[in-house]
């Protein structure tokens, strides 16, 4: 059950980047993580690949820190995206993260160059060693092709400011084997919207978010319904919600999160490749599921593509 005890706990919110013309939407960004925290979410997650990280520059990617940091400070918690395939380059990113006040990194695991267990171990282990922030692994097999093993997670644990991961593996088994060898202590936020509730079942305390990008109240609630033991409604708002998250992975994400935030009036339509618009399909696919939970009035309509 989740704990309010941790400071990462709840519904976390893996922010999109807004764009206009090319260029970072300072004023709609800071807006909307200042709508986030007043529609009751409980941490944010800014420059993850959701919010097209692998895209920006190093001084995009920082000025995104900053300035989630500036609106979310003393309100809600910050771990800062700070991942790559450079050791050197996500102690980089990691270290600015820090001085800008973020309370938390998450690291990916290094995709494409495919290390071994031991090279997992020493690039998280260096960047625990050349940073004070408490680190947070991502462990997502189907984008970074390697997938770190309980037995390397539990080493990693041993370390004092590596305190939980963030789990897409979407191994519901998972959770158990790693409490077991890490400890109650480590942090176990799930990395798949649909599967929420049975992470949360499996002694999970959270949930990193897509979804939660347009449906942030509702998927708060349903997070506090479980913490307060009130299962039945935990379980009627995720099965609510699940039209909604399989709307948003028709295509890759964030493609069909940021065309649903557009609809909302959040942000402008608009992706950097090699991302490109989704298809005409989706979008019926992702307007229909708003407009199911109420989140989209029926005059809207569809956005023009940037």
């Amino acid at each position: 059950m989740p704990n309010a005890n941790f400071q990462f706990h709840g519904s976390i919110t893996a922010l999109i980047t807004p764009f206009a013309d090319g260029k970072l939407d300072e004023k709609r960004f800071q807006e909307f993580v200042a709508w986030q925290i007043a529609q009751g979410t409980h941490a944010v997650v800014p420059c993850g690949t959701t919010g097209e990280s692998p895209t920006l520059s190093h001084e995009e990617h920082h000025r995104v820190v900053d300035l989630c940091v500036q609106v979310a400070k003393g309100k809600i918690p910050v771990m800062a995206g700070c991942g790559s395939n450079s050791t050197v380059e996500a102690i980089s990113l990691t270290q600015h993260a820090e001085k800008s006040g973020a309370d938390a990194a998450l690291h990916v695991m290094p995709y494409y160059n495919k290390p071994t267990q031991e090279g997992l171990y020493q690039h998280f282990k260096a960047i625990h060693d050349n940073s004070g922030l408490p680190i947070y692994i991502y462990n997502i097999p189907g984008r970074s092709v390697v997938n770190m093993t309980v037995e390397t997670m539990a080493r990693l644990a041993q370390l004092p400011r590596i305190v939980g991961t963030k789990d897409a593996t979407n191994d519901l088994v998972r959770p158990y084997k790693t409490r077991a060898a890490c400890g109650e202590k480590f942090v176990q936020l799930s990395g798949e919207d649909a599967t929420a509730i049975p992470f949360l079942s499996a002694g999970g305390h959270g949930c990193i978010s897509v979804t939660s990008n347009v449906a942030p109240a509702l998927c708060a609630q349903m997070q506090n319904a479980w913490a307060k033991g009130d299962v039945a409604t935990a379980q009627k708002l995720a099965d609510q919600l699940t039209p909604l998250h399989d709307a948003l992975f028709v295509e890759t994400s964030p493609g069909p999160v940021k065309y649903a935030a557009s609809l909302m009036g959040l942000c402008r339509y608009e992706l950097r490749l090699p991302l490109v618009p989704v298809a005409k399909t989706t979008e019926k696919i992702v307007e229909d599921a708003l407009r199911g939970l109420g989140l989209l009035s029926a005059d809207v309509k569809a956005v023009k593509r940037a």
